[in-house]
């Protein structure tokens, strides 16, 4: 490669880079104020102004057949940037808890080349600005599934089984794992394993490996308040498990939105942007 072709491309490669850290900038303010909860106005996920009523009081729902409701659209409740802070971690946990493969590995790690932002799907823990929800069966009879939809992990879903089956003895590797869950009292407790070893936890760059087994509580607070403590234990990563907890608020009059994002898609300016993260092509030789 010539010199001026390769300054060319050094170039380019590190306006890629700022675009994306722009957008990832853009991506981690809302979180912060909608985890803060109490007032209707929040921002959205690139700055805007998103005008939400404060979350209803009251007690929790139930259904019919006494289990507490926990459907609805829900704000919130996972990680963005870091685990550790938005778990409600003290700082430097993280860095005792991980083998130092994995901090090596975590420290090596740029956010603009997290999966998640190159159109694939955020797995366990990753949390995002949008909306989801959670759906039960309205009914008198013992649900048989419970679904998770997520409108900013690429439009994707989770399936809880509520038959009392147990997991396969050798699930197939996947971005949410295959998920049992059960009740203890008013709390859903869902039991995953099967993951594969793609996704962060969050774009600081936490890694696992697939002998990652979480468990989570779903807590209805009262009406409009959720807790989900997360529990990570994953021998290939981290020296022992440890407990995120996150809240998230209810969203009346939110729905899901369509959100279309596949994995290779192009983004950025007009016209389609490479991935910052692909190997740079040697440029065209001069004619």
């Amino acid at each position: 490669m010539s010199r001026p072709a390769a300054i060319g491309a050094t170039i380019s490669l590190v306006m890629r880079r700022l675009l994306l850290s722009f957008i990832v900038l853009a991506l981690a303010v809302p979180l912060a104020a909608q985890r803060g909860g109490g007032g209707g106005g929040n921002l959205g996920a690139l700055g805007q102004a998103v005008r939400r009523p404060p979350a209803p009081t009251g007690p929790a729902p139930r259904l019919p057949n006494g289990h507490i409701d926990l459907s609805g659209v829900w704000v919130g409740g996972g990680a963005v940037n870091d685990m550790e802070r938005d778990g409600g971690l003290q700082p430097g946990t993280m860095d005792a808890l991980l083998q130092p493969w994995a901090k090596t590995l975590r420290d090596s790690r740029n956010e603009v080349d997290e999966p998640y932002l190159q159109c694939l799907p955020s797995g366990i823990v990753r949390g995002t600005p949008y909306p989801w929800r959670i759906i039960q069966n309205y009914t008198h009879k013992p649900e048989t599934h419970i679904f998770r939809v997520e409108e900013g992990s690429i439009h994707s879903y989770r399936q809880i089984f509520m038959d009392g089956r147990a997991h396969p003895p050798d699930p197939d590797p996947s971005w949410y794992g295959h998920s049992i869950g059960r009740w203890e009292g008013d709390t859903l407790v869902v039991d995953t394993v099967g993951y594969n070893g793609k996704f962060w936890f969050d774009r600081r760059g936490h890694p696992h490996t697939e002998q990652l087994h979480v468990v989570e509580r779903y807590t209805r607070v009262d009406m409009g308040r959720l807790q989900i403590q997360v529990t990570i234990d994953d021998p290939g990563a981290y020296v022992k498990p440890f407990t995120l907890t996150f809240n998230a608020r209810l969203a009346p009059g939110d729905e899901i939105m369509e959100n279309i994002c596949q994995e290779n898609n192009q983004f950025g300016i007009a016209g389609g942007h490479d991935v910052p993260s692909a190997k740079q092509q040697p440029a065209e030789p001069a004619r």
